[in-house]
């Protein structure tokens, strides 16, 4: 199946605090020892997006 793909425009300070918030639930979800497979993916794709 193919999911549709959504671009949004930040700049460097919504950005920061997009990937800060989302590396903060992904601690959370450390702290419960639940998976982040999926989050450790997204972030990957902010960071990568946000150096380029």
């Amino acid at each position: 199946m193919f999911s549709k793909k959504i671009k949004i425009k930040l700049d460097s300070f919504e950005c920061n605090l997009l990937i800060n918030g989302i590396n903060e639930f992904r601690n959370m979800l450390l702290a419960e020892d639940l998976p982040t497979e999926d989050v450790d993916e997204l972030l990957l794709k902010l960071i990568d997006t946000y150096e380029k």
